[in-house]
C-alpha cells in the first residue's frame, strides 16, 4: 500500500501546484491541468489510504460550512463525507432560519459563519448570472474579514454547483473514465457524446453538460455537443471546449442529431438541461417577482420539451455507440423511462445494465472534494501524505 501511496506523491512531485495552497475552487478551467492532475492524484490517494483503513484526518477541529440552494443527494452527502474524511464538522447553513431571512448581507453572514470554518461549500445552480457571482462575494467577504483582523485565517470555497459549472461532478466522472479506461494516457481520441435528453420536467440546470464539454476537452478526447434547435448551452463555455480541443489535439464539435453523436461514441451522457435563453428569462421572471410568467414559461419549455421524447438513450441508441459498449455516464438521479417516469432521458433496461458503473462513478465525488480541500489547506501536501503514510493510524479498530 506505501508503494501505491508513493506513486501519488511522486506525481505530484512534477506537477507545479504552488498556486493551489489557499486557494478557492470555482471552475475547472480556471485551474491549470497540472492543478487538475493534482486533485486526481490526492483524490486517488485519500481513496487508497481509507480502504485500507488508515486515518486521512488532517484537521482536528473545524467546521465545513454547506449552504445548497438547491436540492441535493449525492453532492450533499460527498461534501459532508469529505469533510469528515480530513477531520472537520460540517454544519448546513439554512437560510431560512438565519437572519438572512431578516435582510442580513452576504458581507456580514460570510464572516459570521467562519470563524471557525475551515471550508464553505456552496451548490448556487438556478439562475443565470447569480450562482457563480455570490460565491465570489462570499469569498471577497472572508477575504476582507481576514485583511481586517475579524478572521485568523481564511476559509477555502469549492463550488459544489453553480450556474456555470459543477466541478466536482465533471471531475468525479472524469476521474471515473480515467479508471475504466485504464490511465489518462488512454482517453486522447475517445469520442465522447455530451447529448440532451427529453425529460418530462422543465428547468434542469446547465452546468452539468457545460462543466463535461469545458473538462473532458482538456484530455485530447474528441467531444461532440448533442441539442435540439434551441437548446444551446453558455457561449462562453463552448468557447473554451474550443480552446482546450485545439491545445489538448482533441475536438469540440455540435450537432442537433443525437444518432450523430452517439455514432461510435466511447462514451455517452444523455441529461436533460433547460435552454440557455430559458434560463435567463427563467431568472429575470423570478428577479421581477413574476410568477405568472414563471407559470408560463415552465408550460412553454414542459411543451417544448414533449416535442423531442425521441431523445433518448435507449437499447437501439446505444448500439450506435463503440462495439455497441460505450460507457454510460450521468450525474443521477436520471429520469427513467418506465421506472421514475413514463418515458425519461433512459431506457430503464439500459440503465440497470449500468446501474453498478454509475454508483462507482458517483463514488468519486467525496475523494474528489476531499482532495479540493486538502490541496487547498497543505503547503506540502506530498510531505502531509507521506505522514500519514507513515503514522499508519487506524481509521477504526478491526
Amino acid at each position: 500500500m506505501a508503494a501505491d501511496i508513493t506513486k501519488y506523491i511522486e506525481q505530484l512531485n512534477q506537477l507545479d501546484i504552488s498556486n493551489m495552497y489557499t486557494s478557492d475552487f470555482f471552475l475547472t478551467w480556471e485551474k491549470s491541468d497540472d492543478e487538475i492532475a493534482a486533485v486526481f492524484a490526492v483524490a486517488d490517494a485519500l481513496r487508497e489510504l481509507r480502504e485500507n483503513n488508515i486515518s486521512t484526518k488532517i484537521f482536528d477541529s473545524g467546521l465545513g460550512i454547506s449552504l445548497f440552494r438547491d436540492n441535493s443527494t449525492r453532492t450533499r452527502f460527498s461534501f459532508a463525507s469529505a469533510c469528515n474524511l480530513l477531520g472537520l464538522e460540517v454544519q448546513d447553513l439554512d437560510e431560512g432560519k438565519s437572519q438572512i431571512a431578516h435582510g442580513e448581507t452576504v458581507r456580514e453572514t460570510a464572516n459570521m459563519i467562519s470563524f471557525m470554518a475551515d471550508i464553505i461549500g456552496i451548490r448556487d445552480d438556478m439562475y443565470i448570472g447569480k450562482g457563480n457571482a455570490y460565491m465570489h462575494q462570499v469569498t471577497e467577504a472572508v477575504r476582507e474579514g481576514y485583511k481586517d483582523g475579524v478572521l485568523d485565517h481564511i476559509p477555502t470555497l469549492v463550488n459544489l454547483q453553480c450556474d456555470i459549472d459543477h466541478p466536482t461532478q465533471a471531475m468525479a466522472d472524469l476521474l471515473h473514465v480515467i479508471h475504466e479506461f485504464g490511465g489518462v494516457e488512454n482517453l486522447k481520441g475517445k469520442k465522447v457524446a455530451m447529448s440532451w435528453a427529453y425529460s418530462p420536467s422543465y428547468g434542469k440546470p446547465l452546468s452539468v453538460p457545460q462543466g463535461v464539454i469545458g473538462l473532458f476537452t482538456r484530455l485530447g478526447m474528441d467531444v461532440v455537443l448533442a441539442h435540439p434547435e434551441g437548446y444551446d448551452v453558455m457561449s462562453d463555455v463552448e468557447e473554451v471546449a474550443r480552446k482546450n480541443a485545439e491545445k489538448s489535439g482533441g475536438s469540440f464539435t455540435k450537432t442537433n442529431s443525437m444518432e450523430e453523436a452517439f455514432k461510435d461514441a466511447d462514451i455517452v451522457y444523455p441529461k436533460s438541461w433547460a435552454p440557455f435563453a430559458a434560463m435567463e428569462k427563467r431568472t429575470e421572471l423570478y428577479g421581477n417577482g413574476d410568477m405568472d410568467g414563471v407559470a408560463a414559461l415552465e408550460k412553454e419549455l414542459l411543451a417544448q420539451n414533449a416535442e423531442h421524447k425521441d431523445w433518448a438513450c435507449t437499447e437501439e441508441m446505444m448500439k450506435l455507440t463503440k462495439d455497441g459498449k460505450a460507457l454510460y455516464l450521468h450525474c443521477l438521479p436520471a429520469d427513467i423511462s418506465g421506472v421514475s417516469c413514463e418515458e425519461g432521458e433512459v431506457d430503464g433496461s439500459v440503465f440497470d445494465r449500468y446501474r453498478a458503473p454509475l454508483y462507482k462513478e458517483a463514488s468519486f465525488k467525496p475523494y474528489i472534494i476531499a482532495a479540493m480541500i486538502f490541496l487547498s489547506k497543505q503547503k506540502n501536501p506530498q510531505k502531509t501524505l507521506q505522514d500519514l503514510v507513515d503514522a499508519a493510524k487506524p481509521r477504526k479498530v478491526e
